[in-house]
C-alpha cells in the first residue's frame, strides 16, 4: 500500500481522500489522530503533500509513482484544479553555475536547460562570485506561481520523515534534546541497518513517536535511497562542470485549488469533522482566520450538525481580514501554464457584503489596450468589478476627462477575493466593447491552442466559451 504524510491546512480532506483511495496515511499529526477512527503508524513516506506557503495549493514530492497516483486523486476535484510538474524536484543534485551575486544574501545559480535556483551565502565557505560552481541539491521547490526561485544547498541529503542521511554530518545525531533524543541515538545500535559509508544520521522529531520496528523501516529505506544516488552520481566528476541535473530520485508535482476545488475538499473534510461553509476558503485568505475558524467550529457542534451548504461568508470573513473599501489590492493574474503574472495594485472604491467590490487602478501613458487598441495615456484610470465566485471581471478604461476607452472582460476560473490579491486562472478567452459599442469575443483561438498543449482541460475550454458567448450577449 502507498503511504503518504500529509501537512497543512487541507490535512484533514487528504487525509480522507486518500484514504478512501487506499492510500495508508502515515506520520499523523495530533489532530489527526484524534479526528479519524482508525490508527496512523510512524513509518517512512512514499510521498509528501505539504501545503505551499501562501496556502493556494499543495506541493506533493517523493517516489514518482506515489507523486503519480497522488496527483491523479487530487487533480479530480473540481474543474478549477491545477496540476504541474517541476523541473527542479525536491532533492534533486545539479551542477550550478552562479550567473549574479551582486549583494543580497544569496546568489542566482544557473542549473542547466534554463533553469535557475538560489544559493544563499550562509550555506558556503569563502567567497561568492559571478562563474563559481558548485554542486548542489534542492532543498526547497517553488510552485510556478511563485516568483522565488528555488532554494538550493551545496549538500547531499537522503530526507525522510523519521530520519535524515546525510554528507554533511558524521555519527548518529537527534533534532531535539532530552532523554528522547539520547534514546534514539543508543537505539540506533540495536538497528542492524547497513548504512553507506560517509553518510552522517540525524533522527528527526517524528522518530519520537516511533518503535524500534519502525526505526529499522526507516533507516533501512533511507540507506538503500543514499546507495541509489551514489550509482546516479558515480559517473559526475569530482568537481563541479557545466550547469545540468544529475539525480533526480523524487518527483516533485503542484496542485493548486480554485475556488470549486476549496469547496469541494469542505465536503470531504465534512466526513470528518465540523466544517463550516467556506472552510478551506477562509482558511486560504489568511493565517490569523485559521485559528477562527477552528474556534467556530469546535462552537458548532459535532459533525452530524455541520452544515451541508456551500454559502461562503463573505461579508464576515472580508470585513474581520479583508478586503474592504480603502484596502490595496493586487490582482493576481494567474496562466494555465502555472504563471502568476501581477496585473498591478489598485485601490477598493466600493464593497458590497454580497460579494462584490471595485478596484480602481492609475494607468500610465504608453502603447494600447489589449484587444481594445485604444491609446493608453497619463491619467487614464481602469474601473475593475469583481465578484467572489464570477466566472468573469470586467475592466472599464477610462480618460481622465470621465470618457470610456473601452470595457475588457477576462473570462476566467471562479474569481476569489483575498485580503491582499484577487486570484484565479485566466482562461484566455474574453469579450471587450470597444467605446462604440461593438462588442465581439477574442483569443478563442489562445484558448484552443492551450488545449491542444494540455493546459486546459476540454470541460474547462468548454465552461470558458459558455461564459464568453454569455457575456458576449449581456453587453450587446
Amino acid at each position: 500500500m502507498t503511504t503518504a504524510r500529509v501537512r497543512g491546512i487541507y490535512t484533514t480532506a487528504v487525509t480522507q481522500l486518500l484514504s478512501e483511495a487506499d492510500f495508508e496515511v502515515v506520520q499523523a499529526s495530533d489532530p489527526i489522530r484524534e479526528r479519524f477512527d482508525q490508527s496512523f503508524d510512524t513509518v517512512p513516506a512514499d510521498v509528501s503533500i505539504e501545503t505551499t506557503r501562501d496556502r493556494q495549493g499543495v506541493e506533493v514530492s517523493g517516489d514518482p509513482n506515489a507523486v503519480e497516483m497522488a496527483m491523479a486523486e487530487l487533480e479530480g476535484l473540481a474543474i478549477d484544479t491545477f496540476r504541474w510538474d517541476d523541473a527542479v524536484a525536491r532533492g534533486a543534485v545539479f551542477d550550478a553555475e552562479v550567473l549574479d551575486a551582486d549583494g543580497g544574501s544569496g546568489a542566482v545559480v544557473a542549473l542547466g536547460d534554463g533553469r535557475r535556483g538560489y544559493l544563499s551565502y550562509d550555506d558556503v565557505d569563502g567567497y561568492v562570485e559571478a562563474g563559481n560552481r558548485y554542486r548542489v541539491q534542492v532543498t526547497e521547490p517553488t510552485p510556478p506561481w511563485d516568483d522565488d526561485r528555488p532554494l538550493v544547498r551545496p549538500t547531499l541529503e537522503v530526507q525522510g520523515g523519521l530520519c535524515t542521511l546525510s554528507r554533511d554530518r558524521s555519527g548518529v545525531s537527534a533534532a531535539m534534546r532530552g532523554e528522547r533524543a539520547d534514546e534514539l541515538v543508543g537505539m540506533t545500535d540495536l538497528l542492524s541497518v547497513d548504512v553507506p559509508d560517509g553518510w552522517g544520521i540525524r533522527w528527526q522529531h517524528a522518530a519520537a513517536d516511533a518503535d524500534l520496528e519502525a526505526m529499522g523501516t526507516a533507516l533501512e529505506d533511507a540507506a538503500n535511497r543514499a546507495r541509489l544516488f551514489e550509482d546516479e552520481l558515480a559517473d559526475a566528476p569530482d568537481e563541479p562542470g557545466e550547469p545540468a541535473l544529475l539525480a533526480a530520485p523524487q518527483r516533485t508535482a503542484w496542485g493548486w485549488f480554485g475556488r470549486q476545488s476549496r469547496f469541494a475538499l469542505d465536503g470531504v473534510r465534512r466526513h470528518v469533522e465540523t466544517t463550516m461553509p467556506g472552510h478551506h476558503r477562509t482558511k486560504a485568505a489568511d493565517r490569523a482566520a485559521s485559528a477562527a475558524v477552528d474556534f467556530a467550529e469546535a462552537v458548532c457542534g459535532s459533525a452530524d450538525d455541520a452544515a451541508a451548504g456551500d454559502d461562503f461568508p463573505f461579508a464576515a470573513v472580508t470585513r474581520q481580514f479583508g478586503p474592504t473599501t480603502g484596502d490595496r489590492l493586487e490582482i493576481g493574474h494567474g496562466k494555465p501554464d502555472g504563471r502568476r503574472i501581477s496585473l498591478g495594485r489598485g485601490e477598493v472604491t466600493d464593497w458590497d457584503p454580497e460579494g462584490k467590490l471595485t478596484l480602481e487602478r492609475s494607468m500610465r501613458g504608453g502603447g494600447s489596450y489589449d484587444a481594445l487598441g485604444t491609446p493608453k495615456d497619463d491619467g487614464d484610470v481602469a474601473v475593475t468589478k469583481f465578484r467572489e465566485g464570477r466566472w468573469w471581471y470586467p475592466t472599464t478604461y477610462k480618460a481622465a476627462d470621465g470618457t470610456s476607452k473601452g470595457t475588457y472582460v477576462n473570462v476566467c476560473t471562479p474569481v476569489e477575493l483575498f485580503p491582499d490579491y484577487v486570484r484565479y486562472v485566466d482562461l484566455y478567452v474574453d469579450v471587450i466593447r470597444q467605446p462604440d459599442g461593438t462588442v465581439e469575443i477574442v483569443d478563442a483561438d489562445e484558448l484552443e491552442d492551450a488545449v491542444d498543449a494540455g493546459l486546459v482541460s476540454d470541460e474547462l475550454a468548454a465552461k470558458a466559451m459558455d461564459v464568453a458567448e454569455a457575456v458576449e450577449r449581456a453587453l450587446s
